[in-house]
């Protein structure tokens, strides 16, 4: 059984009295609320509950309905449509940057809340098991356990963070005065951050959880996404030491694997694989009518329900949140070989839809939820970053090369006597020749999974590549291109709300 979080509020009612009863101060005698921040966490499955509603921020990320700010609006489109993979049918600020990505866009306004609610949440309940009494955790571990999701948490929201602005406070501690306008942070503090918390988290977490609780993030998780960090703060860096770092967490990854099948990474009934390390939990494969409402906040919610996410941005098949459906560019469909067996599984050929997630069929609750799991992080992704760290710290060529040849190897292989995609020689030297090979092959394989942008941006701002409209290859030749997009503007409410925060350079 898939971990599905339901979320009870606990609510307080303030008592109220009205002129007539205003003389009898016996009326005033109001008992307290049945639950107060002090009394709740007095039992592991308190913890558990709290812990739970940590989890249930994931949605404002990865549904199309469910947002901070409550408005039905997808934060996803702020870092899923930027890259090279993926254009749109209308002009949306995402893709043509210009003078329309500006700070009062809403999706960004939502990802920032949604990220400072994630943190907010995490360090809470870390505060509570930090001072948690004697006897409340009675599983052995489990107290450790806990602290590792909550650091992994508090992590991903720092690393979303940086991806997307590039500064923006740090949030390590429970709200205070104290720490009420917090400044923004400088260079890679935010990446900084995401590093120490993974790193602790690794050393925390479990390596599996039971099947009650399949879907929780692991010691696997924690390395995959250190490592991943890591890679990222080298390529901004030029640091041998962090690419050295990312091998070792790589290499502490354990029992997984790739997938036979490619598409296993994309269907429903295959979610939570030996591949996968990190992912959204959507829903049950099979839930009962009405027993989700994606429109609620997400601490209402079950976790997850994507909300027509695959069938808004990818299938086509109506109008739901305007119906912009999002649809391979040229660049990413002819990055393929014709005979390679992940194109079919990736893109329709004759009109450039996106098949990933929606191929064989999406499962629906309903006619708005969507239940298929969003794939965060998957071991063909650390393959590919292990070969670039491999690569740029000065390692052997041949075991990049060879990495890479894993993931092609898959693909060649899922079709008997299958040719392509042909593996590369592990004989090549030339660095440039086989950087372009890793970037090629993040392309086919992670291609229109929400992570493109994320690599385009850091080998921009590592000087690797250069970016121009002629690089995004998208329906919107007019691309308005200016390096200070690297980091999309602070939305202004923010720097309403906090004199100490400052805008990125060109908003």
């Amino acid at each position: 059984m898939k971990f599905i979080l339901r979320i009870t509020l606990i609510i307080t009612l303030a008592g109220c009295t009205i002129f007539y009863f205003s003389c009898d101060k016996s009326k005033l005698n109001v008992p307290p609320p049945t639950q107060t921040e002090i009394s709740y966490f007095n039992s592991e499955i308190a913890f558990r509950t709290a812990i739970l509603g940590v989890y249930a921020v994931l949605n404002d990320y990865y549904s199309s309905s469910n947002s901070a700010g409550g408005s039905g609006s997808a934060e996803l489109e702020s870092f899923f449509l930027p890259g090279d993979d993926l254009t749109s049918q209308t002009e949306e600020a995402y893709e043509v940057f210009g003078n329309r990505l500006n700070s009062t866009e809403g999706k960004i306004q939502q990802l920032w809340g949604s990220s400072y609610i994630l943190c907010n949440r995490a360090n809470k309940v870390l505060g509570k098991i930090e001072n948690v009494e004697d006897g409340i955790y009675v599983t052995p571990n489990l107290k450790d356990y806990n602290k590792g999701e909550m650091l992994f948490l508090r992590g991903f929201a720092h690393y979303m963070l940086w991806n997307v602005f590039g500064t923006a406070p740090l949030d390590t501690a429970d709200f205070s005065l104290e720490n009420l306008n917090p400044p923004n942070s400088t260079g890679t503090q935010l990446l900084d951050q995401a590093i120490s918390d993974f790193s602790q988290a690794a050393s925390l977490l479990p390596p599996s959880w039971g099947d009650e609780d399949l879907g929780r993030v692991t010691a696997n998780s924690a390395y995959g996404m250190l490592g991943k960090a890591l890679v990222f703060r080298a390529t901004v860096n030029k640091s041998n030491e962090d690419y050295q770092s990312a091998i070792e967490a790589f290499n502490k990854i354990t029992g997984t694997s790739l997938t036979e099948n490619f598409e296993d990474n994309f269907d429903v009934n295959t979610e939570n694989n030996i591949e996968s390390l990190f992912e959204f939990q959507a829903g049950p494969p099979i839930a009962g009518p009405g027993s989700t409402n994606s429109w609620l906040a997400n601490d209402v919610v079950n976790i997850g329900v994507c909300s027509s996410y695959w069938q808004c941005f990818y299938n086509g098949n109506g109008t739901y949140m305007g119906g912009n459906l999002y649809v391979a560019t040229n660049k990413f469909k002819n990055a393929f070989n014709a005979a390679d067996p992940r194109l079919p599984l990736t893109i329709n050929t004759d009109n450039n839809n996106i098949l990933k997630y929606v191929l064989n069929g999406d499962a629906m609750e309903g006619q708005v939820n969507s239940l298929n799991n969003v794939r965060i992080l998957r071991y063909a992704d650390v393959l590919l970053l292990k070969a670039e760290a491999i690569l740029q710290s000065g390692g052997s060529t041949s075991a990049a090369i060879e990495l890479i040849n894993d993931v092609r190897t898959r693909a060649r292989n899922m079709v008997a006597g299958g040719t392509e995609p042909a593996n590369f020689s592990t004989t090549e030297t030339n660095k440039n020749t086989i950087f372009q090979w890793i970037m090629d092959e993040r392309l086919r394989e992670l291609g229109a999974e929400g992570g493109r942008w994320f690599d385009v941006r850091r080998w921009a701002l590592g000087k690797l590549i250069t970016l121009n409209s002629q690089f995004f290859n998208s329906n919107w030749p007019s691309i308005t291109w200016d390096d200070h997009f690297l980091n999309f503007p602070v939305p202004s409410t923010e720097i309403d709300k906090n004199p100490n925060i400052q805008q990125n350079t060109g908003y």
